[in-house]
């Protein structure tokens, strides 16, 4: 590898915000949030969804639907199954 053109790969403490979920992997992400994990004071990313908060791998699906859209849906032709 050719010297000084590679980003810092290094330990990273990723956070799920929806379950809390703190994990440690490695990543060229930086920070200016950190927090001391076994004596290392590590950059910390907040996730939105991980896998343990997302529908698809936590068995929970969830519809979001702000403008009425599935129920209208439903309405129209949900009645015509017999």
């Amino acid at each position: 590898m050719k010297k000084d053109i590679h980003p810092d790969y290094h330990k990273v403490l990723f956070v799920d915000n929806a379950t809390g979920k703190e994990w440690v992997s490695r990543s060229t992400f930086t920070s200016q949030h950190t927090k001391q994990v076994d004596g290392e004071e590590l950059p910390v990313m907040r996730l939105e969804v991980s896998s343990e908060s997302h529908p698809f791998w936590t068995g929970q699906q969830r519809q979001v639907d702000s403008e009425g859209r599935v129920d209208r849906f439903r309405k129209r032709y949900g009645k015509s199954r017999g």
